[in-house]
């Protein structure tokens, strides 16, 4: 009997960021559970950084889950959770949204968490969803790198300076725990909590660990 599949699509079209993806979720890759397969949106940007660039994915993106009858549960991988919505009325299916789960995930682990932008523009989209959700009062500070998508997942001084950023939301903003603002950066969770004692979360990896969840306990 073949393993139920959760498919995590990347929306832009840079295919290093789809691999980081897939070597960052290796240790939620089990023999009895769940197939994980990382996806590159063709039709997406190279990279998702402005409100234009999130809506033009999104139809594309319902259209990739609307014609997979295969998979079990579906992973938008960009943390302005494009597309979001219109997917969820496209299936039964479970379809998760990676800055929705790493915020929730983040609330478990402090009381105030703060978040690494690529970008200042990116956070007016980001806090405009955190009202959404509710949960602006909980957002110590959300601060950016100032660098591309691209940047962040293959860039030379990219850790550097996401440590220096993750200690300014730490030290100065009273930041309890960090979300990465860009599945981009998904190579670096481990380091950059290493250098900041404080847990820091990749939201690919949450939202893939709460859709395995939902597939595990689906049938029970």
């Amino acid at each position: 009997m073949s393993r139920p599949r959760i498919l995590v699509i990347n929306p832009n079209s840079n295919t290093v960021v789809t691999a980081g993806l897939a070597e960052a979720l290796k240790p939620l890759m089990f023999s009895d559970g769940p197939e994980i397969q990382c996806e590159t949106l063709a039709e997406g940007p190279f990279g998702i950084e402005s409100q234009a660039d999130a809506d033009g994915v999104t139809m594309p993106l319902r259209r990739r889950v609307e014609a997979d009858n295969a998979s079990a549960a579906f992973v938008i991988a960009c943390y302005s959770d494009p597309g979001l919505h219109v997917c969820r009325e496209a299936t039964t299916r479970p379809v998760l949204g990676i800055a929705e789960c790493g915020v929730l995930t983040a609330l478990t682990r402090a009381e105030t968490f703060g978040v690494i932008a690529i970008a200042q523009r990116s956070i007016r989209r980001h806090l405009r969803y955190l009202r959404q959700m509710g949960l602006a009062d909980r957002l110590a500070a959300e601060r950016p790198l100032d660098m591309s998508v691209a940047e962040t997942a293959c860039g030379e001084h990219t850790l550097a300076k996401m440590i220096a950023v993750g200690r300014a939301l730490k030290d100065q903003d009273g930041a309890g725990a960090i979300v990465m603002g860009c599945a981009g950066m998904a190579r670096h969770r481990k380091p950059l909590e290493a250098a900041l004692g404080i847990p820091v979360i990749d939201p690919t990896q949450a939202a893939v660990t709460m859709a395995i969840g939902a597939v595990q306990f689906a049938g029970h």
